[in-house]
């Protein structure tokens, strides 16, 4: 009977997390239909759109939250690094369905990979004493020649599938990956906020971190696990190419900004969230590509604050 019992209690956990999860896109979905009968804006009743507006605001959160520390760190290439080995991670789902029909997930192929990517990269520096640049340079160019080798395998026939990928789209976006972006949103955010202050302490001081028996290696490990939580989650809308931008433009936007880290990490929350949404707005209004307006409105905020400082000086 305990045996049992212990077996089916994961299930329970499982299944009523998922409920609350369905629950929550319902109600927001009603959220978006409720506004955009209110103001007219009949956009904002397309689901595509909804998904996308949901997408964003998950994404303008946790990337400006984990960018903070890359950036502080002068890690920002770690975020471009896991992009292009979540591709090979997609391409390897799309390689197992294509010729042994075996279906993968493709965000969940991307998340795999991206964290053995991240743990890879931990690997090199410690154990080979290769310098962080160098170790992201391998791992990266790594990553992207494994996807094209796939991709080369298939004939080519795998290629249409990755494209979503590489650029990111509106469109495509399903309900299920919605879901799996606001798990791994709320995965994140819940992991900085219990970890937070070793976060902080191993990103301003190592040397005294380790002085005071923190467990840098493990904070380290955490910290790169989250960047591929985030890259994966954000790369169906903003693409591979462009998807590291929302961990570093806003937090560079809000370092100028910000008298303090905390402060400067919810002014990179503000500023990824507008560059979420106006940038979405713009691809609608005028069918650009997602990924490319929203980070053309990060910079624009980046110049507009940089501009502003310095007439205000």
């Amino acid at each position: 009977m305990t045996a049992a019992l212990d077996f089916l209690t994961p299930l329970l956990v499982v299944n009523t997390l998922t409920g609350l999860l369905d629950w929550f896109l319902v109600a927001v979905d009603g959220g978006f239909s409720w506004v955009a009968e209110t103001t007219g804006l009949q956009f904002l009743g397309y689901p595509y759109m909804q998904r996308a507006y949901l997408a964003v605001l998950c994404i303008g959160v946790v990337g400006p939250l984990v960018g903070s520390f890359l950036v502080y760190r002068n890690l920002s290439m770690v975020g471009d690094t896991l992009a292009h080995t979540a591709f090979a991670g997609v391409a390897v789902a799309l390689f197992l369905d294509a010729t042994l029909s075996i279906a993968v997930p493709p965000l969940l192929g991307a998340l795999v990979v991206a964290v053995i990517a991240a743990l890879l990269v931990q690997a090199l520096v410690e154990y080979t004493d290769a310098r962080s640049d160098a170790a992201l340079a391998m791992v990266l160019t790594g990553g992207f020649a494994l996807g094209s080798v796939l991709i080369s395998l298939t004939g080519g026939g795998i290629s249409v599938g990755i494209n979503q990928y590489l650029f990111g789209s509106l469109a495509t976006v399903s309900r299920a990956d919605i879901g799996l972006l606001v798990s791994m949103a709320l995965v994140v955010a819940v992991a900085v906020t219990v970890a937070y202050r070793p976060l902080v302490f191993v990103t301003f001081d190592e040397t005294a971190a380790r002085a005071s028996r923190v467990h840098v290696r493990v904070v380290n490990t955490l910290l790169s696990i989250l960047t591929a939580f985030v890259v994966v989650s954000a790369m169906r809308i903003m693409g591979v190419i462009l998807v590291a931008a929302l961990l570093v433009i806003p937090v560079v936007t809000a370092s100028r900004l910000g008298r303090s880290f905390k402060q400067s990490i919810w002014y990179g929350i503000v500023a990824g969230e507008f560059a979420g949404i106006a940038g979405v707005t713009l691809a609608y209004q005028f069918g650009l590509a997602a990924g490319g307006s929203i980070v053309l409105v990060a910079i624009g905020g980046f110049v507009a604050v940089a501009v502003g400082l310095r007439v205000a000086q």
